[in-house]
């Protein structure tokens, strides 16, 4: 079992480039599929969803090839339209793939897809809006069989603007004949990288960024080199550990604009910050002070993958904060682990109501999903004496190393293994 070690107290200082954005480069690599050719990506992320991914399309049939941030995905040689179940239940994000197997094979067969267990997240809406397109979809015991041989372009409502949902719909749209239009799409920025690598491999997309999104199918398809974007919930998560830490942070590699929502409350926390195109900049004070209410909600309102970090700083802010989280029921599970260590929370259904106190205190905690257990390492900068992280798997998914880039930081971290 490994853990991290941490001694709170020093503030995050310095200078930071993020990596890859892991929502961004996993629908990215399962999109290769539909090439059928060599693609390079750089900037891909080492975390451990993107391995697995890697192993997902070797199980397929394709060749990978890893060095630092550079991947190659040859998609060429796959034989397969069956994600192996045991991979598929390590990664929420293998869902991914049904759409570019539906394009390149008209068939796609996987088992419920994993990940971290912060809500529902029903495929329904996938589900529903492949049908739009002629797929239709079969149940053996855990497996869902998709077929979509004869895909047909049409207009598609989201009930919801699914990131998921949007991008599998894309990438199936790909495959079918003439033209699809998403309304009620997602607004991401990751889905504006992933129709920038598409339209260079040949597709006829427009509108990622906007709530309607068009896609001309049926066009020769063909592999490129493409750069992943930088990861703006990275960049997120150590600009919120330098606010917290009263701490002086620069931080590079991402399109600002992508975290205006969170600059906003942060400075509504008593944090200096300066945006430029393609960094932050940010001073926190000696103490923060609540902000009343943050929401959560689809971009570009406040990311909730970002909400278990400010949460976490507000717990040590001057003042009373209100926190709603409208994406997922589950996401308040992290706040037992910040009682532990002294925070005043109350979580009333999706609402979590903190009393910021004067400091947080060391404790033994454990991390039970990506986000929260970031959150926990934040906890852990903050707070007086020692914390223990355990169950760090969970958010080595998400981030590189991030006991090492805190440490390099000014964090006083590390990294424990111990025998189980």
């Amino acid at each position: 079992m490994e853990s991290y070690h941490i001694r709170g107290g020093n503030p995050i200082s310095g200078e930071y480039k993020v990596n890859g954005a892991k929502n961004a480069a996993l629908p990215i690599l399962a999109a290769s599929i539909v090439t059928n050719d060599e693609n390079l990506f750089t900037g891909c992320p080492r975390i451990s969803d993107a391995a697995i991914m890697g192993e997902i399309l070797r199980s397929l049939g394709c060749r990978t090839e890893e060095n630092g941030g550079c991947v190659l995905v040859d998609t060429a040689g796959l034989i397969e339209y069956e994600v192996p179940s045991a991979l598929m239940e390590k990664m929420r994000s293998s869902i991914f793939l049904v759409g570019p197997l539906l394009t390149r094979c008209g068939k796609a067969v996987i088992s419920q897809p994993g990940g971290c267990a912060i809500g529902k997240r029903p495929i329904d809406i996938h589900i529903k809006a492949l049908s739009q397109l002629g797929v239709s979809m079969k149940e053996d015991g855990q497996k869902l069989e998709f077929t979509g041989n004869q895909m047909t372009g049409t207009n598609i409502i989201l009930d919801f603007p699914s990131v998921g949902a949007t991008e599998n719909v894309i990438l199936a749209a790909l495959g079918a004949k003439g033209e699809t239009v998403i309304h009620n799409s997602a607004r991401e920025p990751e889905i504006m990288d992933l129709q920038t690598y598409l339209n260079g491999c040949g597709a006829q997309i427009k509108g990622a960024g906007t709530s309607q999104i068009t896609i001309k199918g049926g066009l020769p398809l063909h592999g490129s080199q493409h750069s992943i974007m930088g990861d703006r919930i990275e960049a997120g998560t150590f600009l919120m550990a330098a606010a917290g830490t009263g701490g002086e942070l620069l931080v590079k590699g991402i399109e600002s604009g992508a975290l205006r929502s969170l600059v906003k409350y942060l400075k509504h926390a008593g944090c200096k910050v300066r945006r430029e195109p393609h960094e932050i900049w940010l001073k926190g004070p000696e103490r923060l002070c609540g902000v009343g209410k943050v929401q959560t909600g689809p971009y570009p309102d406040f990311a909730t993958d970002l909400q278990p970090q400010f949460t976490t700083i507000m717990t040590a802010a001057e003042g009373k904060s209100r926190i709603i989280e409208t994406i997922f029921e589950n996401r308040f599970k992290y706040t037992q682990q910040l009682i532990k260590m002294g925070a005043d929370i109350e979580i009333l259904q999706r609402v979590a109501i903190i009393e910021g106190v004067e400091f947080l205190e060391g404790s033994c905690v454990a991390a039970e999903d990506l986000r929260g257990g970031a959150a926990l390492v934040l906890a852990g900068l903050m707070a007086q004496g020692e914390t223990i992280v355990q169950n760090v798997h969970y958010i080595e998914r998400g981030y590189c190393d991030l006991h090492g880039e805190l440490k390099k930081l000014g964090g006083d971290i590390g990294k424990h293994y111990e025998k189980t």
